[in-house]
């Protein structure tokens, strides 16, 4: 609880409260399905029975791409927590064959990501052409979604795991390329057990046309059409960047911004994107 006031203490001092129906849009994109990000640390019932409901309940059709991991088990349990909760089928996707590989996505209506390390999913998928597959699968009304690493996967700007945690400090916050299924998005995960407002607020005011998600552990954003619903145990803290007034400083030195736009929400709170 300490921790949880720390960050909101932190970042409510870089801004006025605002309601989040105020906020200005976030994502452009056309998409027909659902994306579902969650913080790590577990994934509730609600949030596999909500995201079940989304692929098609008891004809969901599970796609599991363990690639963050390198351990010979990844997957596995995801596998089975999608057959425990009453999917039709779900088995694991390797990339060792993309023909089978695209077979399998181009099947399923629910393509999920555990966790482990972004940076080796991202370099899995890499020329493989799966990446579009799964675009492809989503604006067809396939859900997408994961967990811990998988979720900051979902974004395009993601964060890798690079970042100054004890400052707010100039581009110290390297992202890479992700998925790009969120577009003008951050996705944090871990973050009130991992306080890790830091590197999130650095990363948006290092790209004020960014608005940043802090997604807490056992908690799940699921975005549909021009919202999103919070599922789960904790908090989303959201942190919007492009109305503040920031002062432009060289990388290494210490950021400054007013005027940032918080919002904290918990279970069945939406978020308009516009």
């Amino acid at each position: 609880m300490l921790r949880e006031l720390n960050t909101l203490i932190l970042m409510l001092a870089f801004a006025s409260a605002t309601p989040a129906s105020f906020l200005p849009p976030v994502l452009a994109q056309t998409a027909r399905g659902a994306i579902v990000a969650v913080g790590g640390g577990g994934t509730t019932p609600d949030i596999v029975g909500k995201t079940l409901a989304l692929a098609g309940g008891k004809e969901a059709i599970v796609a599991v791409l363990p690639q963050s991991s390198a351990l010979p088990d990844a997957g596995d349990s995801s596998v089975q927590m999608w057959l425990d909760a009453g999917a039709k089928s779900a088995g694991k996707v390797l990339f060792d064959d993309p023909a089978k590989a695209r077979a399998a996505l181009e099947g399923a209506t629910l393509i999920w990501m555990p966790g482990g390390d972004q940076n080796r999913f991202m370099k899995a998928i890499d020329g493989t052409g799966l990446s579009e597959v799964i675009h492809a699968r989503y604006r067809a009304s396939a859900v997408v979604g994961g967990t811990s690493a998988g979720a900051a996967i979902l974004s395009d700007a993601m964060i890798t795991g690079e970042a100054d945690l004890k400052s707010l400090t100039a581009g110290k916050t390297i992202l890479g390329k992700g998925l790009g299924l969120l577009t003008n998005v951050i996705v944090d995960q871990h973050f009130l057990q991992r306080q890790r407002s830091n590197r999130l607020i650095s990363a948006v005011l290092d790209r004020p046309t960014m608005i940043g998600i802090g997604i807490d552990e056992a908690t799940a954003v699921i975005f549909r059409g021009t919202s999103f619903e919070v599922v789960g145990k904790s908090s989303v803290v959201v942190v919007d960047p492009r109305e503040a007034t920031r002062e432009v400083v060289a990388d290494g030195q210490v950021v400054a911004g007013t005027n940032l736009k918080p919002a904290v929400l918990r279970q069945g709170m939406t978020y308009p994107l516009k």
